[in-house]
């Protein structure tokens, strides 16, 4: 089918991380250091932290935000991801990283990166783990609620008993409407980015629109994808009947935070 002229065509979720959101995706969550950060205080306001085997999966790493503080939470962390330059960007982190706040060669021990979908993270275990993390909206990412349902189921089955399971995303069941489609993302004096929500039954298709100054002029880079549209309540409700409980389900800013323990 021929697109309408200018139209954007909807590229895959790796397709529009390496086309456009890889190269900006640390500056959207505030930078490195703000984002390791908020990540910290997270785990350690949940009391995270090695007790058992000490092995933790982190599915859809990205540049290192919450790989980096389990490593120095005592973890063993594999970090998964689809962007080999967002894990370029993990591994130089780390090594920065452990610079500062622990000998070098505990953090590169600590820490394995992968390139794969979470979807085969299985196949990178030779043990039960204690902690599996699919945050910053990584779940949404995934081309079904099929594909949502078989990575909690797998979760179970991977972890030891009384290990968890961390789940954060933004909830799009509710459908925004007009104007309220249209979401400032974040800006400073030499980015701008914007984005566009198309509702359907059960994706929504996100019109990612970046202008990055160069030079004297703004250049645009534009994409659009689609993510699930998950609520809190089906979640839940999968994961109980996975055999998993609930010990945490907030919503902070329309952004779900669920904790399950097998």
């Amino acid at each position: 089918m021929l697109l309408p002229a200018g139209a954007v065509p909807v590229v895959s979720v790796e397709e529009h991380y390496e086309s456009l959101l890889s190269d900006v995706y640390t500056w959207l969550m505030g930078g490195f250091d703000e984002a390791k950060s908020s990540n910290l205080a997270f785990f350690k306001n949940r009391h995270i932290a090695s007790s058992s085997s000490g092995i933790a999966l982190d599915l859809g790493a990205g540049s290192g935000f919450q790989s980096i503080p389990l490593a120095e939470l005592g973890f063993n962390v594999t970090a998964i991801d689809l962007s080999q330059k967002l894990l370029g960007e993990l591994r130089t982190n780390a090594t920065s990283q452990s610079l500062v706040t622990m000998p070098s060669i505990a953090i590169n021990k600590s820490i394995t990166t992968i390139n794969d979908d979470i979807l085969n993270f299985k196949d990178h275990l030779s043990s039960p783990c204690e902690l599996i993390i699919c945050m910053t909206d990584t779940i949404t990412y995934l081309k079904s609620k099929q594909d949502a349902l078989t990575i909690s189921q797998d979760s179970f089955s991977s972890l030891e008993a009384g290990g968890k399971l961390v789940l954060t995303f933004r909830d799009l069941s509710a459908e925004l409407k007009d104007t309220d489609r249209f979401i400032p993302v974040r800006s400073d004096e030499n980015i701008i980015f914007t984005c566009f929500l198309e509702y359907e039954p059960e994706t929504v298709k996100i019109h990612d629109i970046v202008y990055i100054k160069k030079q004297d002029s703004w250049v645009l880079n534009k994409s659009c994808y689609r993510k699930i549209r998950l609520s809190a309540e089906w979640v839940e409700e999968q994961l109980a009947v996975i055999g998993f409980s609930i010990e945490e389900s907030s919503n902070s800013g329309g952004f779900q935070t669920i904790v399950a323990v097998k």
